[in-house]
């Protein structure tokens, strides 16, 4: 038996197999992922007597930036490239997370000492970790923009290789915010210090694995319930044999509220329409898990009437922001769309979501990118 131990090995393996078609975009990706396998591997650990010897702190190898369009391969490659590299200290974070607690740890350093935390926060991190791998580098905000420049710099002077994916090329990051031209010099850095690489070859491995899945279950009943759960694991490359690797999390909302959210994976989350539309949230609440995943999942969309008024007016709002995003939508519900509300007040603005949802079904919008709609229909201006 073949023993696997390189990112190129376990690629070459999944096209013997016919998992994967050839790609020269992914292939190139491979060899770069494959040349900073092996440098990182060749850092002995921090502290060694290797370590000493040289007497002084070796170079930090140059990251990489993946990016491309959604479906092309980016998080599967990352999968493979951190579960192949053998080394400590070593981590994978979803970007708005890893964002999120950047700024707590900024906050706390500011109550320790006077002066710009950002370096601190830097070393801090350097002394954990020699590797942090990014899912889904994204910036929607000027309090991320500003520091990320700075913050990214240290990094790396710190000694820490960055590997990140995005559906953007790295010009595009906050296109048109505010302020952008306090962010220009973090563009600048990842194309000097991270290996620029497109991903955008002819398959689009998300459309197949959704292929003959429907986004939309009713009656709600235990075959519903099977069909999201296989759902859920097509589009996360999961097996249920898998499912002590997904985990929940908690969204920190502008505020300084938080939502759990029950089941995460690879950008696709699962909820309960109680838990989404049941509960007292508004429109940051949905704009939140619109920006951070991709895909969700709801499950228990109850049919509604004037005695849930409440809960079909936040389902509204709930379905503007992943609309407006682009999230793609599967769920399980008593009905169908047209009849999930048919009378009370608010059924007028109910025919809108109706509509939408009905779009979110389709082809064309499951095979938009993830992302501001505004922003993307002003980019193909």
């Amino acid at each position: 038996m073949t023993v696997i131990h390189s990112v190129e090995q376990h690629y070459a393996k999944m096209l013997a197999d016919g998992e994967l078609r050839p790609d020269p975009d992914q292939q190139r990706t491979v060899s770069a992922l494959n040349r900073l396998q092996s440098e990182l591997e060749a850092v002995p650990p921090r502290g060694s007597v290797l370590w000493r010897f040289f007497g002084k702190k070796p170079d930090t190898p140059r990251g990489i930036y993946m990016w491309g369009g959604v479906g092309r391969g980016k998080s599967m490659l990352m999968d493979l490239f951190y579960d192949a590299l053998h080394i400590e200290r070593k981590r994978r974070v979803h970007f708005h997370e890893f964002m999120q607690e950047i700024h707590g740890r900024i906050k706390e350093q500011r109550k320790k000492a006077e002066g710009d935390p950002i370096v601190p926060v830097a070393q801090q991190l350097a002394d954990e970790w020699r590797l942090i791998a990014f899912d889904e580098m994204v910036v929607n905000n000027s309090a991320d923009a500003m520091i990320m420049s700075r913050l990214f710099t240290a990094l790396i002077e710190a000694g820490v290789t960055v590997v990140t994916t995005s559906n953007r090329p790295p010009d595009d990051l906050y296109k048109d915010g505010l302020n952008r031209e306090h962010f220009l010099p973090f563009i600048a850095l990842l194309h000097d210090r991270l290996e620029v690489l497109s991903l955008n070859g002819p398959t689009d491995y998300r459309m197949d694995r959704m292929a003959g899945s429907k986004s939309w279950h009713s009656p709600a009943d235990d075959v519903a319930t099977d069909a999201m759960r296989e759902t859920f694991f097509r589009l996360t490359d999961y097996s249920p044999e898998d499912a002590d690797k997904v985990k929940s999390a908690t969204l920190e909302i502008p505020g300084g509220r938080t939502l759990h959210v029950p089941k995460s994976l690879k950008g696709v989350a699962v909820f309960s329409f109680k838990r989404l539309c049941g509960e007292p949230r508004g429109a940051a609440d949905y704009l939140c898990i619109a920006r951070h995943y991709h895909t969700v999942l709801i499950v228990g969309i109850p049919q509604l009437g004037p005695q849930n008024r409440n809960e079909a007016a936040r389902f509204v709002t709930l379905i503007d922001a992943l609309y407006e995003q682009r999230v793609k939508l599967f769920a399980s519900a008593a009905t169908e769309p047209d009849q999930l509300y048919l009378e009370g007040d608010g059924k007028f603005e109910f025919e809108r979501t109706v509509s939408r949802l009905m779009e979110m079904r389709s082809d064309e919008y499951l095979a938009l990118g993830h992302g501001s709609r505004e922003a993307a229909e002003s980019e193909a201006a």
